[in-house]
């Protein structure tokens, strides 16, 4: 059986079992590298003519064009999951994934904001319009979670409670992320404003967050409304102003400030503590040094 066939059929049983468009895409693109390399370098397109050499060849093929190992072990997941579908259905009698190795990867320093430039940030913008009242929050709220773009996106007005927000995250999974009483406060007056501004205006979406049109929020406009607080809180230069580095500055500094790998790991919702962990090659040996301070056994008898 042709292999982009199959390609066609495990990414509708993605769609099934709920994966996000982006999981769903991203698997596509991977795989189709695969279906590409093979056709043009062995001239093979139906399934039962794979071997585990072919992906090995594919495998160094992907480090010969300058390919980074973190990025390869990404293909190697997305074709693990191709296969393990593929086996499962029954379509193959042998997994030639099953050997595949993920390959060693580098040790990747996550640099992000300084608490300083995380302020300046969120002072970039007030309270006096809708947009800006809703701009603030949004960075706020990046900085107080640490929640993902797509989860800002999506969440709704009734999943806000008093104490925390319900998130809808990655893997189509459910959990909760604690809020500040900062950020309750001023969610308290972009509601209020957001209520002011609508009120003539029949709304068809309960997003949290909402265009000047009353329509959820895209991508493109999360990221800019990053980037322009970056910009006029001149942000260093190396440092990219992104909502994913507003999650990696709320993850870190939760660690920073003491809370436990694991329970910040639930927060974040990461598939295990071992990613939660990269987090923690980010800080400096003398916020290091201040953490092991504060939790002296000695000192905390």
């Amino acid at each position: 059986m042709l292999i982009k066939d199959l390609l066609k059929e495990f990414s509708f049983d993605l769609q099934i079992k709920n994966y996000s468009k982006r999981t769903i895409e991203t698997y596509k693109y991977n795989i189709d590298q695969l279906i590409i390399f093979l056709d043009k370098q062995h001239e093979i397109s139906d399934i039962e003519d794979v071997s585990s050499l072919h992906i090995k060849r594919f495998v160094q093929y992907q480090l010969e064009i300058g390919n980074k190992s973190n990025y390869i072990n990404t293909i190697i997941k997305s074709m693990r999951a191709f296969y393990g579908y593929l086996v499962s259905e029954e379509y193959v009698s042998h997994n030639v994934l099953a050997k595949i190795k993920l390959l060693k990867e580098d040790k990747v320093v996550i640099k992000t904001f300084t608490d300083k430039e995380v302020a300046k940030m969120i002072e970039i913008y007030d309270f006096k319009s809708y947009l800006n009242a809703r701009n603030k929050v949004i960075i706020a709220m990046f900085v107080d979670t640490g929640i993902r773009m797509t989860e800002l996106i999506n969440v709704q007005s009734g999943w806000m409670n008093e104490t925390n927000i319900r998130v809808f995250g990655k893997g189509a999974k459910w959990r909760y992320v604690p809020i500040s009483l900062m950020l309750k406060k001023y969610m308290i007056r972009y509601e209020r404003i957001k209520e002011g501004y609508f009120k003539n205006k029949k709304l068809e979406h309960g997003n949290y967050f909402l265009s000047r049109n009353g329509r959820p929020l895209t991508g493109v406009q999360i990221q800019n409304v990053v980037r322009k607080a970056g910009m006029k809180a001149s942000v260093r230069e190396d440092i990219r102003c992104s909502p994913h580095t507003l999650r990696h500055f709320s993850i870190q500094s939760n660690l920073r400030n003491g809370l436990d790998l694991y329970s910040c790991s639930r927060i974040a919702g990461h598939e295990n503590i071992q990613v939660t962990k990269r987090y923690l090659q980010g800080l400096e040996t003398e916020e290091i040094l201040e953490l092991a301070t504060k939790s002296s056994p000695l000192m905390n008898l």
